[in-house]
């Protein structure tokens, strides 16, 4: 028996069944094929028009990194082949830290921050577009001597024995992303483009006619909008004169996300991703469930219960995961439920599948960017809460918040405190803290692109007594053991960066983050936050 992860001595996945009807699984079957002996053809042509590699003579004191070809079919969000893809790759995995390479961190926009960009320019409604580089990893120059063997099915006759030094990076390498990062990066500077120093991702520039044009990359993908449209078609002409480029037009697909646009705004969903996930974990037929989580629900470690495969429990708690990017009604019961990953049993994964019911039953539900007229002022509010104690296994209890931009959901969290709280108060001003702290931080970003300057966050709370604390310098008897990090919420209230606000439970939007609500509250909730069904929009 050999696991599903198994890799052999070339650093191949053993098995190959799930790829049989898409991908070749080897060399001599793609060279058999018209259409991959052209991607590999194209692929090869591109790496020579960088010029990233030159043949030549290994040295003795050098080692040939092995390289091997990638397959893959790309397809739309409707399933589509629209492109077949052959990668040559080096085996970055033979690399010697150090020897071979020495930093490989790669700054990208986080989906914070993409959600904050749609948001503004559906605000005001500019125009969103998708561009990308081809091979964009050969661009980014090496400043390590590296030498790779040739490629398979192209070594060259009567030089079988010479290598390849390569004067570019090459998928695979481990510094390859942050040898892009640094070219990319110095393109954007020459060009007059600002990196907004929160947000390594973020690149905004501004002209003398008060047009601003703002990059979010994300390795090679780039999400462009602007003020001007004459603005972004001479971004595009500047960008294809330097790198290979793809101009994918309007934004639709980013990421795995999809864009809807619509007469209210635009929408951002994964339905398509979320029905690969009902598909790979045979749910699709499933029975659907009106909310993700069952109000009754309290997971312990049961020592008598069974245990499940810890393998699959993770594949589908990692793919819930990501599906969080623009659901944030499931937040907190994939935040739950992924507390015991180390060990599975069968009431957790039945927990999880009770997610996956409601997925089916929601796949055409999304984020709703609305748009608004241009004379509207510019908000961030926010909303915080905590449930105390609601963890039965170490009695920690929940935060979590949710911040609107221009009345759309940008950033959301559900994360279990790191400190037993002694009181809702304590809780509540726990999870009020964290909120300042990405309040604090979207402030800065909104900054950085002047968009906004020194605005001040409405941050509502549903606890008067942790508004109080958080408003006068007074260290109550019950209040004098909180830790001093926590206080930041007081600093930012007495600094005017925050203004507390009391809601009412009813009200409290940030209530799906923390705990299971009965249906008629989540409903509403869900609604008022902003996620609605596309296919009624449409």
């Amino acid at each position: 028996m050999v696991p599903d992860n198994a890799v052999d001595n070339e650093g191949d996945i053993v098995h190959y069944a799930m790829l049989a009807d898409t991908e070749p699984l080897d060399v001599k079957s793609a060279l058999k094929s018209k259409v991959w002996l052209e991607a590999m053809i194209d692929e090869l042509k591109s790496i020579e028009k960088n010029k990233t590699w030159d043949l030549c003579k290994l040295p003795s004191d050098k080692r040939a990194i092995d390289v091997k070809w990638v397959y893959k079919v790309k397809q739309n969000p409707e399933g589509q082949v629209i492109k077949y893809k052959a990668r040559l790759v080096a085996k970055g995995f033979l690399q010697k830290q150090g020897l071979d390479y020495d930093e490989v961190f790669s700054p990208v926009a986080r989906h914070e921050t993409i959600r904050l960009v749609i948001a503004l320019a559906c605000s005001r409604r500019w125009p969103l577009f998708h561009l990308d580089v081809k091979s964009a990893f050969l661009n980014g120059p090496l400043e390590e001597d590296v030498y790779v063997k040739q490629p398979p099915g192209f070594e060259l006759k009567s030089k079988e024995d010479k290598v390849l030094k390569l004067n570019k990076a090459l998928y695979g390498l481990k510094q390859a992303p942050r040898a892009w990062n640094k070219r990319i990066d110095q393109f954007f500077v020459v060009q007059g483009f600002v990196k907004c120093s929160v947000e390594y991702g973020v690149y905004v520039k501004h002209s003398d006619n008060k047009h601003m044009l703002i990059i979010c990359l994300y390795v090679d993908d780039l999400l462009v909008t602007g003020s001007s449209l004459a603005e972004i078609e001479d971004f595009k002409s500047q960008m294809k004169s330097e790198f290979e480029m793809t101009d994918l037009g309007k934004l639709t697909y980013f990421l795995g996300m999809e864009l809807l646009y619509t007469a209210k705004g635009v929408i951002l969903h994964q339905a398509k991703y979320a029905t690969e996930i009902l598909r790979k974990f045979e749910m699709l037929d499933c029975n659907s469930s009106v909310t993700p989580a069952d109000t009754r629900l309290k997971l312990e470690v049961d020592e008598n219960s069974d245990t499940v495969d810890s393998t699959i429990f993770r594949q589908l708690i990692g793919s819930l995961r990501y599906l969080c990017q623009t659901r944030p009604d499931i937040s907190y019961a994939v935040g739950y439920v992924s507390r015991f990953m180390s060990k599975p049993l069968k009431p957790h994964l039945l927990a999880a599948k009770r997610i996956l019911r409601y997925i089916n039953g929601t796949i055409h539900y999304g984020v709703l960017f609305p748009y608004s007229k241009d004379s509207v002022k510019f908000e961030l509010n926010g909303f915080s809460d905590a449930d105390w104690c609601g963890d039965k296994v170490d009695r920690r209890s929940t935060s979590g918040y949710l911040f609107k931009f221009q009345n759309a959901p940008i950033s959301w969290c559900s994360k279990k405190q790191s400190v037993i709280a002694l009181s809702s108060c304590e809780a509540e001003y726990v999870a009020g803290s964290l909120a300042a702290c990405q309040a604090n931080w979207l402030q800065s970003l909104l900054n950085e692109m002047k968009i906004i300057d020194n605005i001040t966050v409405m941050l509502k709370i549903d606890n008067k007594s942790a508004i109080n604390l958080a408003k006068n310098h007074v260290s109550y008897g019950k209040s004098k053991h909180i830790e001093t990090i926590f206080h930041f919420l007081r600093d930012q209230v007495n600094k005017g960066k925050l203004s507390l606000e009391y809601c009412s439970t009813n009200n409290q939007q940030a209530d799906i983050m923390t705990k299971t609500v009965k249906r008629d509250q989540f409903l509403k909730f869900r609604r008022e936050i902003g996620i609605v069904c596309f296919d009624s929009l449409s």
